[in-house]
């Protein structure tokens, strides 16, 4: 039955997966275009040079000019400057639909039965209509004006400044459909050179990625501005809007839409519904101008010379604001601008029409060849290979977009072949499951219950041999076990040694540490094997200081178990602590063997836990591990660890020297200024001695055993100070080099 399952279940998600994206429901184009915006605001277009800009009717223009709506004369005026400065075309991302109520007839009507004077009303009547003087200005110039298509009939048509040519299928049914329009006067309209739309189509989650190039009206398209501003620009008159089934474009005899649009020497290309996307630089200051520098004669012409001009407004009051993937409130002139840069610049950024089957061919190629070789290639394989399709997904779609401008869905297909493994793989889980649980009843009688688990879990891996690894190893045990157990039963003893090993064993397990094994009353143990930890020297130093803290409650819950008139010898330990290249692996015979570790450190680690006796401190660490330990500071920038050198000695069966540190504490030792003025004079001290200036190393000496430490280092201090008294009196060898010999283990 799972075999059957494990066939039926990731073929019918991968099904599923086919259907939810040839419809492709809301939730999901969503998370398509939230890609693409992030891809945008990781990548924004570079904002290059473009004959492009915007003429913002911005907050200080308002404050200067006067609140909107402005005169008609003053618009007449600020078209006119903007011609005499070399203007192209002037284009404007705003509606004139009624007549100016600043014109002198419209005041003398609103003014009438208020003016005492028939004269004056007269007079006023008899001034040129500001209208009139706007609707000049534009039929001199090279002006397109603007209206807005909408969804409710109201028998407006927008007039047409231009004509159009199709190649290939018609492109009306694929286009927006409106149904009414708002537009301009009809005066200025006709005086225009261009009338283009303003609408803006969001998303369906209200962000504005593309303009529509083409949008319809009962049956006729209609250009936007910015196609209308480049068509006057560059003195066409005609569109060729290139769809399906046109010379050189393939698709089949399919009808799949709008291919591209042309005018004058440009052809842009275009979603089948017309759009064309913008890749957005975002907000930049260079393509604008205010508008109240215009009318003042401030901006240099060669701002304006040879450009197209789109007449707009960035204030807030005006609520001319779009959500674009870089800006939640940009301006809607700005949008213009973008496109018409884009345009002129030859940059795309297209989601094509193969698209949607490019990416339904990832998923069932990807997902079929999921389904046949995930039971061959197992679970690590398998994931292996749903990570290499996942990666192939995103760093395709990410390639697509930066170098070749396109826009691919990374989300569905990553998400439908990571859907169609993960049923896979529970599958195969459920008859690995099944397989290890045969193994265990097979083998439960006759091995240990660990090494049915590994067989189960891995048989190959049950066989002899290792690795070399770089691993921290750690020795603690008792210090005078011998003494202590004087008069103790057996019982008791197995009891006491368990008493301390449980603690120190959890100080290890707590730090990620390995337990190798124990002999007695020792332990050992060692960091990053079987599993990884950079951070091994760390851990095996932090543990070592744990298993001081568990000793020291240790002995005060044994105080006071103590009866009355017997006494108490507290448990003291030697810790020692190295690092190195170690080979780790299952050691033993082929009957026996255990995960150990073996190696010149694991034989000096034992040697430094040997020399806690000498020393007559807790915790000794070699110099490679204390460095280990410490190589990154804490967030204050402190070290990690204190820790003050005992001595530089070759260790019983080395021949190189080991300096070897006595552990004092953590971060919080580290940084108390005390350690610090303890550790000054300790290092002086050493320095002192291995100079042979015996008298400062001498007077050093003193002031180090006067100060209140942590830890006690007295016998460090007595063993320099009997070295300084002999060596006073014995000459030394030429070639000392402070290099003391263990003598012993």
């Amino acid at each position: 039955m799972l075999r059957v399952l494990h066939r039926l279940v990731p073929l019918a998600l991968l099904v599923l997966a086919l259907g939810l994206k040839l419809e492709e429901p809301p939730q999901l184009a969503e998370l398509r275009l939230t890609v693409f915006d992030t891809y945008q605001r990781l990548w924004p277009r570079e904002y290059q040079a473009a004959p492009v800009r915007v003429v913002d009717i911005d907050e200080e223009s308002l404050g200067e000019v006067g609140q909107w709506p402005w005169s008609r004369r003053t618009l007449a005026e600020l078209v006119a400057r903007l011609f005499n400065n070399g203007a192209a075309v002037v284009g404007f991302d705003l509606i004139f639909a009624e007549p100016d109520r600043t014109s002198p007839a419209a005041m003398a009507e609103q003014l009438e039965g208020e003016i005492e004077s028939p004269q004056l009303t007269e007079e006023l009547r008899a001034l040129p209509d500001h209208d009139e003087i706007f609707a000049d200005v534009i039929g001199q110039t090279n002006v397109v004006t603007g209206y807005v298509l909408t969804t409710e009939e109201n028998g407006n048509t927008p007039v047409e400044k231009w004509g159009t040519g199709f190649a290939g299928d018609s492109p009306i049914p694929f286009l927006t459909a409106y149904r009414g329009a708002v537009t301009s006067l009809p005066e200025l309209v006709g005086a225009a050179a261009g009338n283009g739309h303003l609408n803006a189509l969001p998303d369906i989650d209200g962000v504005i990625r593309r303009v529509m190039l083409l949008s319809r009206l009962n049956d006729k398209v209609y250009p936007s501005l910015s196609m209308e501003a480049l068509r006057v620009a560059q003195g066409a008159s005609t569109y060729l809007v290139k769809s399906s089934n046109a010379s050189g474009v393939e698709s089949l005899g399919a009808s799949t839409g709008v291919v591209s649009m042309k005018v004058g020497n440009i052809e842009l290309p275009t979603d089948p519904e017309g759009g064309y996307w913008i890749h957005y630089t975002g907000h930049t200051p260079l393509r604008f101008v205010s508008a109240s520098d215009v009318l003042a004669g401030k901006v240099p012409q060669e701002k304006l010379a040879g450009h197209i001009v789109i007449i707009g407004s960035s204030a807030a009051g005006l609520k001319d604001q779009r959500p674009t993937p870089l800006d939640p409130a940009a301006p809607g002139v700005e949008i213009h601008a973008e496109a018409l840069e884009q345009m002129i610049l030859g940059i795309t950024l297209l989601r094509p029409d193969w698209a949607i089957g490019a990416e339904f061919a990832f998923i069932l190629v990807l997902g079929l060849l999921m389904i046949l070789i995930q039971p061959r290639l197992g679970a690590y394989y398998s994931a292996l290979l749903g990570a290499v399709a996942v990666t192939a997904a995103m760093s395709g779609s990410v390639y697509a977009f930066l170098y070749e401008r396109l826009l691919f869905d990374p989300v569905i297909p990553s998400a439908s072949v990571f859907a169609v493994f993960i049923s896979a793989a529970f599958f195969s889980f459920l008859r690995a499951e099944r397989d290890r649980n045969r193994i265990k009843l097979a083998f439960g009688h006759y091995l240990a219950p660990e090494l049915v688990r590994q067989l189960a879990d891995s048989p190959n891996s049950l066989k002899l041999g290792g690795e070399t690894r770089d691993i921290s190893i750690l020795f603690a045990d008792i210090r005078s076990f011998t003494t202590i157990c004087e008069g103790l039963t057996p019982e008791e003893i197995t009891t006491l040694i368990n008493r301390f090993l449980t603690p120190m064993s959890d100080a290890v397990l707590t730090h990620k540490g390995t337990i190798d094994k124990y002999v007695g009353d020792q332990i050992m143990a060692f960091w990053n094997a079987p599993l990884d930890d950079p951070d091994h020297a760390r851990n095996a130093c932090q543990a070592a200081l744990d298993m001081r803290h568990a000793l020291i409650e240790l002995n005060v819950e044994r105080e006071r178990e103590v009866e009355e008139g017997e006494t108490f010898l507290p448990l003291r330990m030697g810790v020692g602590i190295n690092s190195g290249p170690t080979l780790v692996g299952n050691m033993g015979s082929e009957q026996r063997f255990n995960y150990s570790a073996l190696g010149d450190p694991v034989n000096e680690a034992s040697r430094i836990e040997g020399q806690t006796k000498t020393y007559g401190v807790d915790i000794l660490v070699s110099e490679l591990s204390l460095t280990d330990a410490n190589q990154e500071s804490d967030e204050a920038g402190e070290p990690r660890f204190a820790a003050l050198e005992v001595d530089l000695v070759r260790l019983v069966g080395l021949q190189r020297p080991s300096s070897l540190f006595a552990l004092i504490g953590g971060p919080e030792v580290a940084a108390d200024p005390a350690y610090r003025e303890w550790k000054a004079l300790h290092d002086s001290m050493l320095a002192a001695y291995r100079n042979q200036d015996w008298e400062r190393a001498e007077s050093l000496l003193a002031q180090c055993r006067g100060l209140e430490t942590p830890v006690d280092l007295t016998k460090v201090y007595d063993l320099y100070a009997a070295r300084i008294a002999r060596f006073r009196e014995e000459p030394l060898d030429p070639e000392w080099d402070g290099v003391a010999t263990a003598e012993r283990k």
